[in-house]
Parts: structure tokens; sequence; C-alpha cells
């Protein structure tokens, strides 16, 4: 299943930057990254047989595990892709949170979009571990 992360803004070089690349190459899953200029812009088509996560203030505050037993279940369900979408500044309307599978949140406070990417691609490199029973994940 490809994790793909769809982001507004650019993230240039920067310390976010390369701490995101740092868990991105350590996952192994395919995984895509595409940035949008933070107005217009076309978002890539979603895939049939795609999930579409948005990163909300609103969301689901999950835990690792239960990030990496959401993510198994689309797996196993044959699921293509995996969409993860950080909006702008103002984060998404009410219709696409409708249209969204998940609303996902790392929690009440407001984190920079840079940071926010490099938080996501640490959750997934978790998940992946957590799957694999890679000693990476402590729980308890």
């Amino acid at each position: 299943m490809l994790l793909h992360i769809v982001a507004r803004g650019r993230i240039g070089r920067s310390p976010e930057a390369e701490l995101l690349d740092r868990y991105l190459k350590r996952i192994t899953w395919p995984t895509r990254v595409s940035e949008l200029p933070d107005a217009g812009g076309k978002i890539p088509d979603l895939p049939a047989q795609s999930r579409r996560v948005l990163l909300d203030e609103t969301g689901e505050m999950l835990s690792s595990m239960a990030f990496a037993q959401t993510l198994a279940r689309w797996r196993d369900d044959g699921v293509r892709e995996a969409r993860f979408e950080i909006g702008a500044a103002d984060g998404f309307a009410a219709a696409e949170r409708a249209g969204a599978d998940l609303l996902l949140s790392f929690g009440r406070a407001t984190w920079p979009h840079l940071l926010a990417r490099a938080m996501l691609a640490e959750q997934l490199f978790r998940a992946v571990s957590i799957l694999a029973n890679h000693p990476y994940h402590r729980e308890g």
C-alpha cells in the first residue's frame, strides 16, 4: 500500500525537510510526497481503492498502536493508497472533512505545517515498524 503525503506549501531545504526525509527513508512500504502551492494547485486524483486522511485539529487522536492497526486493516482490505493531506493555514472546509475516510489529529495544539509533515512521517514509520514487529516502538 502506498503511503502518500499531500501537503500545501514548500518545505525547501530546512531542518524539518531533513527530519521528513530521515523517516521516509526508513519506511519499508512505498511512499510519495506531493507538494502543492499554499493556494490553488490540483490535488492528484485519488485512485480507486484508496483512503483519504486529513490532518485536522478536529480529528481523532489515535495512539500509535491504533494508527498501525488502521493501516493494517486498510492494507489487508486491499487498499492501494493511503493519502494523508495537510491543508493550508486555514485548514479544510467542512465539505472536505465530510469526504475524508479519517480525520487525524496530533493533539489539540496547533503545529506548524512543516513540523506536522515530519511528525506524520515519524508516525508512519512507527506504524510500519509496529506491524513488522520491529523494536522501534516500545509500548507501555
